[in-house]
């Protein structure tokens, strides 16, 4: 309790402006208080995660190519990558329709990058945070953009063994140097690795930090811009790192868990870049409710929450683990960004993921 409270006093030093517009407390049927937010709606949702009557669903990460590509015979311009954490690997198109399925095992949180050549090809990079007991740590995919054959897809490529005894959270980081890999344990161990492939085609992997949050911690969101790691401990808040390795452990509690503004447990975090702004959105799990920090200048500046309502045939999100964002054209429907949450309690079958229109959320903020 002293530790806490140490944090709690030490977060007090930090200045963060509120100043979201229009908020409403939104109480659901059935399922308790929402906290207050700015209210949105999802566009659209994906079918309820194959694992059917299990906290299953967890994270999703958001890629979009330069132009058209080929997924299991579909043509699309990117995709988004969710997992089944029973189960394995799903991968949607921007309609929220099936593309592929990857029975990879207990998959947690999952990232995409560019970055790594493999043979001398560009290739996307997805990894996940693996638990399945057999291999444990970060499984690793790769995705052809070139490709021409039209069942082009997503295939394993190998993974980064780890001594970390449960993997939880997890994003790539592009940083100067190549890209990086970054994994939290359940119990806030940290580990940084750098992330090419050999000469032999597979992944190396190297380490080149490692520390201790303190508790359990998943949510992971890196901004190289500013040299930043940011993470979230579940029952502490959000910390900024230094993204270089060389900065070690040291730390800024940007956010304390309080009331109205990140409620227990803290989960997901993602960062959207709209033009020169760039934002953080965390996930507040306590109250189903997404506060939101514009990181672009001297120190973070919270800008308000958004709570997803009811609305477009598409139920609220309730109880969100991971989340992830990107901003600029993503597809037609969504021509300035898109944010994909997981939703814990769908209306009907099991938990799945809702696609919501950045500039909805955008208006609502007043950003």
């Amino acid at each position: 309790m002293a530790r806490f409270s140490a944090l709690l006093a030490a977060a007090s030093l930090l200045t963060l402006t509120a100043c979201a517009t229009h908020e409403v407390d939104y109480q659901g049927e059935g399922e308790g208080v929402v906290g207050q937010g700015a209210p949105v709606h999802a566009v659209l949702e994906t079918p309820s995660v194959g694992t059917a009557g299990q906290d299953a669903a967890d994270d999703p990460a958001v890629w979009v190519a330069a132009g058209p590509v080929s997924v299991k015979g579909r043509t699309v311009n990117g995709f988004v990558a969710g997992t089944d954490k029973k189960a394995g690997l799903y991968l949607y198109d921007f309609d929220g329709q099936i593309l592929q399925f990857l029975p990879e095992g207990l998959l947690n949180n999952v990232d995409v990058t560019e970055g790594v050549s493999v043979g001398g090809k560009p290739m996307v990079v997805l990894g996940a945070s693996d638990r399945t007991p057999s291999k444990t740590g970060v499984s690793l995919y790769l995705y052809d953009p070139a490709a021409t054959d039209p069942q082009n897809a997503v295939q394993p490529w190998g993974a980064i063994g780890t001594d970390v005894v449960e993997p939880y959270g997890f994003c790539f980081a592009n940083r100067a140097g190549g890209v990086d890999a970054i994994l939290v344990g359940h119990e806030g161990e940290v580990r940084q690795f750098a992330l090419t492939a050999g000469a032999d085609g597979k992944p190396v992997a190297r380490e080149l930090r490692r520390f201790d949050i303190g508790t359990i911690s998943e949510g992971c969101a890196a901004d190289p811009e500013t040299d930043a790691l940011y993470l979230a401990e579940e029952n502490v808040g959000i910390w900024r790192y230094g993204l270089n390795p060389a900065s070690g452990a040291t730390r800024t509690l940007i956010q304390p868990i309080a009331a109205d503004r990140l409620v227990a447990d803290a989960e997901g975090l993602t960062i959207l870049r709209d033009g020169p702004a760039r934002y953080l959105i965390a996930s507040s799990q306590g109250d189903s409710t997404f506060p939101v920090w514009r990181i672009d200048g001297a120190a973070p500046e919270y800008k308000g929450r958004f709570v997803v309502v009811d609305g477009n045939g598409v139920d609220r999100v309730t109880g969100t683990d991971g989340l992830d964002a990107l901003g600029g054209f993503v597809s037609d429907q969504f021509p300035e960004g898109v944010v994909v949450i997981q939703d814990d309690v769908n209306d009907v079958g099991t938990q799945n993921f809702k696609y919501i229109d950045w500039r909805a959320i955008r208006a609502a903020l007043g950003l």
